[in-house]
């Protein structure tokens, strides 16, 4: 990007960032989330770094934050409360400390007080909450107020009493405390003074904690109440309100994590330890590190623990900690030098769409992929996104070269959320289906009644990729050693057509293969074999028939088991069961709609469709009977019965499962005895809800179904 396209492209990064910081401050609504926001303003401080020059007075990274609201009486901080220059990689913390240290140049180096190198830090969990200025004259608290701009702030004082957390009086501190925790005689002084006959100024985060957020939105539910969006949002609209009773209601807390008034300490720890013995409560996790390697480490961990929280946490300060080092560092823009908010891995970001590609997959239906600039979600690089289809496409109202929000939750599947039409510059093209397939160059038509399109080949070379690569994978055959490369190997050396050749390969096929050797060609026929006999839902699924996921899959095997009379079904006999059934009959199946049942219909009365499970019958393929009760191979051969807790339930799950997948759960349910559908229902046993239920949380709860939490279910398994 050279600086012509730079200047645009920061004038309109500006203009987005301001409409969004207005609606989330001034007005107390949110249309992007904060990964979303964070990631624009980070690439707005790129561009800035790059090309200084375009720099401007009014950029949102040479302020703190919005306007103060007028409803409240403004109030003039004694000091700035600044906001912190965001990190988001080990690269960028590693790069930081280098400007540190450049800065101080030609300064001596600092030796910590630890025997360490220059730079000590001290890490605190980084609250999402509001920040907080408190006053206290005398010992008693007298006013509260927001950080507003950084300077002036808005005096929220008789909502923040009702926090329980924040002390209406000081407590004083012993002498043998303050000696404790490194101060000398005069700063001992200096604090008795301070409490007992002047001012101390705090600064901390006002939260709502999960628990309390989870809690008031079942509330609100039952009350036919708004929910609330999230506990940071719940949190601002308490204390941005003019009842105190509401802010009673809600139950926040608070955390001190600064002492704006000088007591001449030195160190930045000593401030946490102070506010502590003042009375105040401060994050019991942070800690002093001596290095940034020890701060990097901090961060990883609480990244990778921080849902055990009892508050939402989004990254690290990571602040240097000697305090004596602050005022020569000083701060540039609209933060200080000495102090960094090391992120923990967005969930959303933005990124731009370099193009839109269509994929052809084992039913023949065509998916579009849009092609992204890399950008990092939830700590990984994510480059392409589904589309879905052109609905979708509509829908977002989606270009190529578009601006987007991409989201990114867990083992989730990166989508794009939501088009930001305000960076538009004008050459953003339309995304248009092709005409013909991108892979065999057959025509493209679209699938009557549905809003996907289809490669019309049969032998699309795409399609019968995927279907093998389905057959072979983990929710269907599960055979070990066999996956894409190996797949397209075999494809390419005219050895597998369909799925059927598998179970034909033999080691010496294999020896003359790239990749494999005697014992690697063994070890893959083996594999083959040993998945010969299969359970009849895992068969069903794996034929990759059009609309039949899993859970479809083992509700058909359910269906139609009992209609063998033996335990080792052949495969034509489910061949004449499927065929003796009619469109009707497959409709009256639930959770089984026309379209479904049109699909099921159509594919066992399709000539190669049959032809190709009497191959996989004469290659010694054989399907076992399935069952909803778990049989296990004991000694000697016989078969064990495990007893069975959920035999006979039906479970539906929605929300999003902390401790376990949903492909996890489903497997237990399974294993265990039990049913699990997508759809809820009056035959509903038990809805698992984790965090964020969908619709079925609500369905449930009008037909009466039970509805129980993670970890009610954690103890039922």
């Amino acid at each position: 990007m050279n600086k012509k396209e730079a200047k645009i492209r920061i004038a309109k990064l500006k203009q987005e960032i301001n409409h969004q910081s207005y609606l989330y401050h001034v007005m107390d609504k949110q249309e992007i989330s904060d990964g979303a926001w964070d990631s624009l303003k980070n690439e707005l401080f790129k561009l800035e770094m790059k090309y200084p020059e375009l720099i401007t007075p009014d950029s949102p990274t040479q302020r703190v934050s919005g306007q103060p609201l007028d409803k409240f009486i403004k109030v003039e901080h004694a000091s700035p409360m600044m906001s912190l220059f965001d990190s988001f990689s080990e690269k960028d913390m590693r790069e930081w400390e280098e400007r540190l240290r450049k800065h101080l140049t030609p300064r001596p180096p600092l030796l910590n007080r630890r025997g360490g190198s220059e730079f000590s830090y001290y890490c605190e969990l980084k609250l999402d909450g509001l920040a907080m200025s408190l006053r206290y004259e005398d010992g008693i608290f007298v006013q509260g107020a927001t950080r507003g701009d950084g300077k002036t702030g808005e005096d929220v004082t008789q909502n923040l009493r009702t926090i329980e957390s924040i002390p209406l009086k000081l407590r004083v501190p012993k002498e043998k405390e303050l000696i404790k925790i490194g101060l000398d005689k005069k700063q001992v002084e200096a604090v008795d003074r301070a409490v007992s006959n002047g001012t101390i100024e705090v600064r901390g985060e006002a939260i709502m904690t999960k628990k309390v957020f989870s809690e008031l939105n079942k509330k609100y539910k039952q009350e036919g109440k708004s929910l609330l969006a999230n506990p940071r949002n719940g949190a601002a609209g308490s204390i941005r309100q003019l009842d105190p009773s509401l802010a009673r209601e809600r139950k926040l807390d608070f955390y001190v994590y600064a002492l704006a008034t000088d007591f001449g300490l030195t160190k930045h720890e000593q401030e946490h330890e102070l506010a502590k013995l003042l009375g105040f409560k401060v994050i019991k996790h942070n800690r002093y590190c001596h290095n940034l390697d020890e701060a990097i480490k901090f961060h990883d961990y609480w990244e990778k623990h921080k849902d055990s929280l009892s508050f939402e946490c989004d990254g690290v300060v990571v602040a240097v900690n000697d305090l004596n080092m602050w005022p020569v560092l000083g701060v540039v823009g609209k933060g200080p030098r000495y102090m960094m908010a090391y992120k923990f891995a967005a969930q959303q970001a933005t990124t731009k769409v370099k193009d839109v590609i269509w994929q052809v997959g084992r039913t023949s239906i065509l998916t579009p992929i849009a092609e992204l600039e890399p950008v990092k979600v939830g700590g990984v690089t994510v480059s392409h996104s589904t589309l879905h289809n052109m609905d979708e496409i509509k829908r977002l109202d989606l270009k190529i070269g578009d601006t987007v929000i991409i989201e990114r939750a867990g083992d989730v599947i990166p989508k794009v959320v939501k088009v930001l039409k305000k960076l538009r510059n004008g050459d953003e093209k339309k995304v248009s289906v092709p005409k013909k397939c991108p892979i065999c160059g057959s025509r493209v038509e679209r699938v009557e009644g549905e809003v996907a399109y289809r490669c019309v080949s049969t032998n699309c070379y795409a399609v019968n990729l995927c279907r093998l690569i389905h057959w072979a994978s983990r929710g269907a055959m599960d055979i070990e050693g066999l996956g894409r490369k190996i797949i397209e190997q075999l494809m390419k050396e005219g050895l597998v057509r369909d799925i059927s050749d598998f179970y034909k390969l033999t080691e010496e096929d294999l020896k003359t293969l790239e990749r494999f050797a005697d014992k690697s060609a063994a070890n893959l026929v083996a594999a083959i074999k040993e998945k010969k006999e299969v359970d009849l839902a895992r068969f069903i699924y794996g034929l990759g028939i059009h609309h039949v996921g899993e859970e479809m899959a083992s509700e058909l095997a359910s269906r139609i088991s009992h209609k063998f009379k033996n335990k080792w079904p052949r495969i034509s006999e489910l061949i004449n069961i499927m065929q003796k059934k009619n469109i009707e009959d497959w409709e009256k199946v639930e959770d089984i709609g026309p379209v479904v049942a049109k699909s099921i219909y159509e594919w066992f009365r399709n000539e190669e469709n049959l032809e190709l499970l009497k191959k996989l019958a004469r290659n010694g393929v054989r399907i076992r009977k399935h069952e909803n009760t778990l049989l296990r191979q004991g000694f000697g051969g016989q078969a064990k019965t495990r007893k069975h807790v959920l035999i006979g339930k039906t479970f539906v799950l929605t929300g999003t499962l902390s401790s376990l997948t949903r492909e996890e759960a489903k497997a237990k349910i399974r294993e265990l005895g039990g049913n699990v559908t997508s759809a809820v229902s009056k035959k509903t046993d038990y809805v698992v809800a984790g965090a964020d239920p969908g619709s079925k949380f609500d369905k449930a709860k009008k037909l009466g179904v039970r509805v129980i939490d993670e970890e009610e279910f954690k103890k039922m398994i």
